[in-house]
């Protein structure tokens, strides 16, 4: 007697793994084409028209959807970012923000200067030849710009843009599936490029350089190694730790940039163009007061910028335009001093003078007195208190400078001058 395999078959419960065809459109990137309109769009329209009925109006995507793929945060990754204004890394509703004010053409990207210049001749040589722009690393502290860059030079070659990062990648097939998606000229931009694991990198090797991928058919001795062209394609990479990138990735990068950080000039220019999008009223003072306390870092001189315009709008509502004064009431009360320092950085570089003497200390004994965790610190707030002067790392542990303790209104001891020479000799 024939039984019926499809009513035995048990029901998928909640703990069940899903089948990997079904997340195929999770992990797929987000493509972005420059166009005036949307093809589903048209189609609704041209649909409409026909029958004489009023087109359905377009669903909106979710900030999912629009942003691409992205992997979930691991509990390490949770205890890296950074709370608060001056947090460098990104956070969703920055990119739902960034998203308006954004640059799309390079003469309106402000600052990096020698940059720009480089990246514009190569695209001025790639469209005479009409040819793929060559492959693009980006690597730079977060938050200055290098994901506007890529979305720039797409803009630019006038081709689509494929978005991902690289925790999306997990399983080769992901990989597979984007390149084998690439249209002539267009481009893959991988942030955190670094955390690429293995096999998705032994992938890129040859579409990167011969463009075409390695499949192998069969298994054992009939095994046979199927080669697939690709059209060309620009590869952009970007990373915060380029050090962390193997060496046969970097070197098939043909453009390899560093992104600096920003003047206050350039920062001061930033918030104006910011605010003229925003429709806030911004003086030259006011732009000035919110880039000195900015870090050098666009993204978080334009979250400044809308706290201050919150701040202005409730606190200052008979005030039209914000001006020095007002941008320097609003920051005082969310307590970033003029060197840009929030209230942990305060704490931690007190702690360091009041319980230690000024150091040095080592790293877990001051990540067990603040209570954060050694690889926060390390990563998400020495890196500036380190590029700002106020923090130095000898070989026996953490020690602040004297500009800490000016900087604080605390007086150095005495020759506390040579006691650092001391520690580094």
């Amino acid at each position: 007697m024939l039984h019926n395999r499809e009513a035995e078959r048990p029901s998928r419960g909640p703990n069940v793994r899903m089948k990997s065809n079904e997340l195929d459109e999770e992990l797929m990137p987000v493509t972005i084409q420059y166009s005036s309109s949307q093809p589903g769009e048209e189609k609704a329209a041209q649909k409409a028209a026909s029958t004489g009925s009023k087109p359905a109006k377009a669903e909106r995507p979710s900030d999912e959807g629009v942003l691409g793929a992205s992997a979930s945060l691991s509990m390490p990754d949770r205890l890296k970012e950074r709370p608060g204004l001056m947090k460098s890394q990104e956070t969703s509703y920055d990119n739902r923000q960034d998203s308006s004010i954004r640059p799309k053409h390079l003469t309106e990207y402000i600052g990096q200067s020698a940059l720009k210049e480089s990246i514009q001749i190569g695209l001025d040589a790639a469209k005479t030849r009409n040819e793929a722009l060559d492959h693009l690393l980006f690597y730079g502290p977060p938050g200055l710009g290098k994901t506007t860059l890529a979305m720039v030079i797409a803009q630019e070659m006038g081709t689509e843009i494929h978005i991902t990062s690289a925790p999306a990648l997990e399983r080769p097939r992901d990989i597979l599936g984007i390149l084998m998606s690439m249209k002539p000229g267009s481009v893959l931009f991988i942030d955190e490029i670094h955390r690429l694991n293995k096999v998705a990198e032994e992938i890129l090797y040859p579409a990167m350089e011969d463009f075409a991928l390695d499949r192998t058919i069969g298994k054992g001795e009939s095994a046979k190694i199927l080669r697939v062209p690709l059209p060309r394609f620009t590869l952009i990479g970007a990373t915060t730790k380029a050090g962390s990138l193997s060496s046969p990735l970097r070197d098939r990068f043909g453009l390899v940039y560093r992104l600096n950080f920003y003047g206050p000039e350039e920062l001061a220019d930033i918030v104006s163009r910011s605010a003229g999008i925003l429709k806030i009223q911004v003086d030259q003072g006011g732009a000035l007061a919110i880039a000195s306390r900015s870090r050098g870092t666009p993204r978080i001189a334009n979250r400044l910028l809308r706290r201050v315009r919150d701040y202005a709008s409730v606190k200052r509502a008979d005030q039209a335009v914000i001006d020095e004064t007002l941008a320097f009431e609003a920051l005082d009360l969310f307590e970033i001093d003029p060197l840009g320092l929030d209230t942990t950085d305060r704490m931690l570089l007190k702690l360091m003078i009041e319980n230690f003497a000024g150091g040095p200390v080592g790293l877990d004994t001051l990540a067990s007195s603040l209570g954060e965790d050694p690889r926060t610190l390390e990563d998400v707030y020495e890196p500036y208190l380190l590029q700002s002067g106020l923090l130095n790392r000898t070989p026996r542990g953490r020690m602040v400078t004297v500009a800490t303790y000016r900087h604080l209104g605390y007086r150095p001891p005495t020759g506390w001058g040579d006691q650092v020479k001391l520690e580094f000799e």
